[in-house]
């Protein structure tokens, strides 16, 4: 297990204690859960930046009433936040899984699936809801088919509502990333389902263990041990993949333990299921104004009328130190600060994270908090970043259209790498790693 050279801590939960502080902001989860609450799961779905890829006219005339009600069942009770929160990420940056289908629930003819876009169209770190039945129809998506590794079907306490409360069952209080006294519960419930007798473990990139389950009798629970002898590499690909969700323990306790986070930071349907105590809420102090030593004293900088600005500089003055910088002069001190902050500000890696999760709405509050709701971004960091961010919204738009050329994973064409190949393809094509799963769900 990998740790931060400076504290110690896992790296992996450095990532998740990021993921946890941006990826699932509490404005989202306060307007998802009152649409919820009001029965507007379309509307709760729309503020967890969930999109709907659902007819439910053509459900019904597909595939029966029977399997649209309980399809209708199943989104009053999804909580798109909560289904965010427990979402598979890679790493190092936390960001969604890309190109992945991961099945929700299972009715028979159809499976009510998540898909996030592929890393080319993540902008936005949004995801799409829709009904799988079985291959034949044409999707941009490079991985439309249920993927056996990431499946929530039988975990559904990550995204139901009404089943959040089991929460506390699947969280292991102990160090590590593995669950390994759930496991042999998982495979019972897996095995079931799958009618087989043996179950495989993702340890590792390109290093599976085979297991079967050992009840000794009636009355004992089942354990787990590895197969005596090891069948062959096609019979293991065979065999059912116990599921992330499953086989790795959820982070939030860990975070806790380790002082990452703090209970008033958790997802109150996370919160209330676990075993802790909620924490006082510690109400932050007001930030005193930017000071800036100027021409022997100390001068405020701060909002004023929707602009950061010198306050202890008359009007005037500051319109002839201005046009004196844009002679070529020396600008005042006070008038560098405010350069600095327009250009690459303390908070920048704040908005960078933000940006990165797709919580757009959160770094423009940042921005305008530091800066003002009037101010006119000068060229910098905080200006590219800003730019690159919307340009990537476009990216995942055309992707969500069927505009974008078809993906190389999809067609099973690999083009030659040359100068008119998109960058993060060739860095994608050139890396010897790929991303790898911050863990679990």
């Amino acid at each position: 297990m990998a740790l931060h050279p400076a504290t110690g801590i896992p790296t992996r939960l450095l990532m998740w204690q990021r993921v946890r502080e941006y990826a699932v902001p509490p404005s989202m989860i306060e307007t998802a859960t009152a649409r919820r609450a009001a029965g507007d799961w379309a509307g709760a779905a729309a503020a967890a930046r969930v999109d709907i890829d659902l007819d439910l006219r053509a459900v019904r005339h597909r595939h029966g009433t029977d399997l649209l009600t309980r399809l209708r069942a199943d989104l009053r009770r999804l909580a798109p936040d909560l289904l965010r929160w427990h979402m598979p990420r890679t790493a190092p940056d936390g960001r969604l899984r890309p190109g992945l289908t991961v099945t929700l629930a299972r009715y028979g003819a159809a499976d009510l699936v998540v898909r996030t876009p592929p890393a080319r169209a993540d902008a936005g770190q949004r995801m799409s809801l829709a009904l799988w039945s079985g291959p034949g129809r044409h999707t941009p998506h490079p991985h439309p088919h249920p993927d056996r590794r990431f499946r929530l079907d039988l975990h559904r306490h990550l995204w139901d509502a009404t089943r959040s409360g089991e929460l506390a069952r699947h969280h292991h209080d102990h160090n590590g990333p593995w669950a390994h006294r759930g496991w042999a519960a998982a495979a019972e419930t897996l095995l079931r389902t799958e009618s087989r007798g043996a179950f495989t473990v993702r340890l590792a990139p390109r290093r599976a263990g085979v297991y079967e389950l050992v009840a000794p009798d009636d009355s004992h629970a089942p354990t787990y041990r590895p197969l005596a002898e090891r069948p062959p590499p096609h019979e293991v690909a065979a065999l059912p993949v116990l599921p992330e969700a499953a086989a790795r323990v959820l982070p939030d306790l860990e975070l806790l333990r380790h002082g990452l986070l703090t209970t008033d930071r958790l997802h109150p349907l996370v919160a209330t299921a676990l075993p802790v105590r909620p924490e006082a809420v510690i109400a932050p102090t007001l930030r005193d104004p930017h000071r800036v030593e100027c021409r022997g004293e100390i001068h405020r900088i701060a909002l004023c009328d929707g602009v950061l600005t010198a306050v202890d500089h008359d009007p005037a003055q500051l319109r002839r130190e201005e046009l004196l910088v844009a002679l070529g002069g020396p600008p005042l001190p006070c008038l560098r600060a405010i350069d600095a902050v327009h250009r690459n500000p303390e908070a920048l890696p704040a908005v960078r994270e933000r940006l990165r999760h797709g919580d757009v709405t959160g770094a423009l509050a940042v921005v305008e908090g530091l800066l003002g709701p009037r101010a006119v971004l000068r060229d910098g960091p905080l200006r590219d970043e800003l730019e690159s961010a919307a340009a990537r919204r476009v990216d995942h738009g055309l992707f969500r259209s069927g505009l974008t050329d078809d993906h190389p994973a999809a067609t099973g064409h690999r083009p030659r790498l040359d100068r008119r190949t998109p960058l993060p393809i060739r860095r994608k094509r050139t890396s010897r790693t790929r991303p790898r799963t911050g863990a679990t769900s």
